[in-house]
């Protein structure tokens, strides 16, 4: 016996892989390769005690150590182990059942001591890459992968045509992975089958990228943040959505040099610079009996046949007589790969022969579709009725019901819906698992979890299949009953999402939350589910900046409030969230307004002082953002009487943080430090946090702000050494409007200490950062630090006008904070260019607007350029 298992740190080899069980990671010629949690256990036990036979109840025992679970749970993952490992492709074996004995690892395995590889770098070393696991046993396609991997870098633009189930997607991931090191990784999958409203393209794409996008349209933000990119852009399942991604592409083609897009799409996009690939079906020996047992293996779709054949634990001994059948069911399959792959599935339970008759006689009928549907669909769909002609009752039940879910779902979501009376979880399980192994439905491995899906081709089929209204009525309602929970427990988790990676599981259930609003709001929909729904729903759209969305939703959910619900929590959170939505999109400042404080008056009415200080946050950010200082200041006194009552760090912390704010524009420097210091200096938990409430990292607003007031006491070193440090912090968070909001704050510091070249350089960083997600005020603070850089530099006559610009445009987001300061510098330059009229009356105005608006910080130097102004002869 060859025993692995005692040195953990060692790798241990077979084939092309290598598992290194102390790290549990599997690679495949150096890149690492996705499997669920079960199944890499199952490996290591398996790999670690070679041609040794592991009995059932030992894997079981191992891998489930605190659970009963049947052997159809070892089944499931088994399956999907030997799918990972191509066990069975071109003739490579890994594990081999042994019937009522157990499984038996096969391949010769042999050892590395100690790590002897680094991890190669992939496409996970992009911050967002979201690629799917590379495609394994290939059949067919490798001159369309080599042509597609010379013809995108050189012309940047194609899409992959072909009819359904031809293997336009499968294509598509090989060729990413394929030119994954000339992209240095960046390499973008988005999976457009998931959407059916071709509004959300652009926030598909933008969301994958992980872009907190404050805007109505993402587009511009988007093509911003690709000018300068060198990205690969997959674009999968485009053709219902065909005008919408026609648009985008053509804009992202036009305006990002060095973004190559690969399209996957039943007909062509038809935009300027696109080439087409066309996908044709899989090639078959000509009709030579003699010579097929010779020719199978060299023909396309028959050797994709076998293949599947084998890699379902059948093993085929082709005769030519055999050989000449498999012929016959890939010609009448139309070479399409799909078809292929679900016929072979089958062989090992009816036989080949029997398949073959089952495959004429259905082949034969006539289609119910459109006559004008082209031969190799007509018989793509004939396959999938014959398919689920054979499945058993329950699995077509489980099928039919599955088609409800858009893109993925996980086995949890798939138990929650399917499970009714008649149906138990037991049964729905075992049902998975039977659909998984006959093709019905794909997997692919999420980190420790495992994800499934129904292909495109197999959802519109199975949603086709007749059931009753009432019964899909009940579904329904399962469905959005469960997402409304799931959107319960990753509330606060979402909240805090940060980049494409993490988004990206979040935006695949989303989709099914979409879904489900959609049929709560229609016409056979429950209202009352799709208001709990809408209300689950705000705060996670809001924290992934799917701002249109929330606004959208929650409004809907308004309208459908009868009076009981009127005045209660539901309109409470619903006015707050549109109010937060409406506020970061220009023009949003009235009806912001009104609904924070119609979500505040709730509030107070119930007595609820933690919902309090979730409406009072965000109103005293309003109030600071329109130039209101004292309002602003009322509203961050309440919430630190409030979380003060509350005993809660996280609330302690935001309080002190947008009290330190609103005392500093109020020139209370050192009550203004104190909180802001406090608020730095918060618990652990605090720390990571405080963007539940308010949308962004309050502790990076207290040291921006901080550096500001040790600025204006007079510690210049310090409040550089503080700017710098916030920075860096917000650059950390990976958190677009963390880092503008530091970025404004601290840039203000280096134009005060004359420091032009860092300034220079963080306004840079500021205006690609806001252009790249739709911030539009804070490119307009960009502009007018721009410009006011350029007065300080000596340019102040030709720098009047791009300055009024920027304040014109901070006046129509409205953004006011920063209307004191521009004005300032907007005086300085008009005396500097000899108009002193008109600094001299901007320059009271100014005066008078602080005394009114209340941020008096400003008052010592607007006393000195007074004075200076006064002293300056006409």
């Amino acid at each position: 016996m060859t025993d692995f298992s005692a040195q953990s740190s060692d790798v241990l080899s077979f084939g092309p892989f290598s598992l290194a069980a102390s790290e549990r990671l599997l690679t495949r010629e150096g890149t690492p390769v996705e499997l669920g949690a079960r199944a890499l256990d199952i490996l290591i036990r398996l790999a670690s005690q070679p041609n040794e036979v592991v009995s059932k109840r030992d894997l079981l025992a191992h891998v489930w150590p605190d659970m009963i679970v049947e052997e159809g749970s070892l089944r499931f993952h088994m399956a999907n182990l030997r799918r990972v490992l191509g066990d069975g492709i071109d003739g490579a074996r890994y594990i081999t059942t042994l019937t009522g004995r157990g499984y038996c690892f096969v391949a010769p395995v042999s050892r590395v001591e100690g790590r002897s590889e680094q991890r190669a770098p992939t496409l996970t070393r992009w911050a967002h890459a979201n690629m799917p696991n590379r495609p394994i046993g290939i059949v067919g396609r490798e001159d369309d992968v080599a042509a597609l991997s010379q013809q995108l870098p050189a012309h940047r633009f194609v899409t992959i045509v072909g009819g359904g189930g031809i293997g336009k997607t499968t294509v598509a991931v090989e060729v990413g992975h394929t030119l994954a090191d000339s992209f240095a990784g960046a390499v973008l999958f988005v999976d457009l089958g998931m959407l059916s409203d071709p509004d959300l393209v652009a926030t598909a794409v933008a969301s994958m990228l992980g872009l907190s996008i404050q805007s109505e349209d993402p587009t511009p933000g988007l093509i911003a943040y690709l000018r300068n990119k060198r990205i690969l852009l997959i674009l999968d399942t485009c053709e219902h959505l065909i005008d919408a991604v026609a648009a985008l592409s053509a804009q992202v083609f036009a305006a990002a040099p060095q973004v190559h897009i690969l399209a996957t799409s039943r007909e062509a996009l038809e935009v300027n610079g696109e080439r087409i690939h066309r996908l044709v079906p899989l090639a078959c020996p000509p009709g030579d009996a003699e010579a097929m047992a010779a020719a199978v293996h060299s023909f396309s779709a028959t050797r994709l046949f076998i293949e599947r054949v084998a890699a379902s634990g059948t093993g085929l001994d082709l005769g030519d007589a055999d050989a000449a059948v498999v012929t016959s069911i890939c010609r009448n399959l139309g070479g399409v790969p799909l078809a292929i792959e679900l016929a072979a599935r089958r062989v090992g339970a009816y036989g080949l022969q029997q398949i073959a008759t089952h495959l004429d006689q259905n082949l034969a009928l006539s289609w119910a579709g459109p006559r004008s549907a082209p031969p190799r669909q007509k018989t793509l769909l004939a396959t999938l009725e014959w398919s689920y002609g054979l499945l058993s009752e329950l699995e077509r039940t489980v099928l039919r019901r599955l088609a409800i879910f858009v893109g993925d779902f996980t086995i949890e979501a798939a138990l929650a819906v399917v499970t009714n009376d008649t149906v138990d979880q037991a049964a729905v399980f075992g049902a998975v698992d039977s659909l998984v192994a006959k093709s019905m439905v794909a997997t692919r491995p999420a980190g420790a979890m495992m994800r499934y899906r129904l292909l495109d081709t197999t959802r519109a089929y199975a949603l086709e299949l007749t059931e009753s209204a009432a019964e899909r009525a009940e579904l329904a309602s399962r469905h959005a009953i469960y997402y409304r929970g799931w959107l319960d427990q990753t509330d606060a988790a979402a909240r805090i999402l940060s980049d494409g990676t993490e988004r990206a599981g979040h935006f695949a259930a989303l989709n099914n939350v979409r879904a489900a609003l959609e049929w709560c709001f229609g016409d056979d929909g429950d209202v009352r589910i799709g208001i709990d729904l809408a209300a689950a729903a705000a705060p996670v759209f809001l924290a992934m900046s799917l701002l249109s969305e929330c606004h959208r939703w929650s409004e809907r959910a308004l309208l459908e409030l009868d009076e009981t619900g009127r005045g209660g929590r539901v309109e409470m959170h619903f006015q707050a969230a549109i109010g937060v939505a409406v506020m970061f999109t220009r023009g949003g400042q009235d009806m912001a307004r009104v609904a924070l404080h119609r979500s505040l008056a709730i509030a107070e009415a119930a007595g609820d002082r933690l919902e309090e200080l979730q409406v009072r946050g965000p109103l005293q950010l309003f109030y600071i953002r329109t130039g209101d200082f004292k309002t602003a200041l009322h509203h961050a006194r309440r919430c630190a009487t409030i979380a003060r009552t509350l005993e809660d760090p996280v609330a302690m912390t935001i309080a002190r943080s947008l009290l330190g704010m609103a005392l500093h524009f109020g020139g209370a420097l050192d009550e203004a430090r104190a909180e802001l210091e406090a608020a730095l200096h918060s618990t652990p938990r605090a720390q990571r946090t405080t963007t539940v409430y308010i949308g962004f990292e309050c502790r990076t607003l207290a040291g921006a702000v901080l550096a500001r007031t040790l600025w204006l006491q007079g510690h210049r070193t310090q409040a550089l050494e503080r700017a710098r440090q916030t920075i860096k912090d917000a650059a950390d968070a990976d958190h677009a409007v963390t880092s503008c909001i530091a970025l404004i704050w601290a840039t203000t510091i280096f134009l005060w200490a004359g420091d032009f070249e860092s300034a220079e350089e963080y306004i840079g960083s500021l205006a690609l950062l806001a252009e790249a997600n739709s911030l539009t005020p804070y490119l307009a603070v960009a502009h007018s630090f721009a410009a006011e850089l350029a007065i300080r530099r000596g340019d102040a006559s030709g720098s009047i006008d791009r300055l009024q610009d920027g304040i014109g445009e901070l006046r129509v987001a409205p953004y006011g904070m920063l209307d004191t300061p521009f004005n300032i510098a907007l005086v300085e330059a008009f005396a500097g260019s000899g108009r002193l009229a008109e600094a001299r009356a901007l320059l009271d105005d100014t005066i008078a607007q602080v005394k009114t608006n209340g941020d008096t910080c400003y008052e010592p130097e607007l006393a000195r350029v007074k004075a200076r102004l006064s002293a300056t002869p006409e």
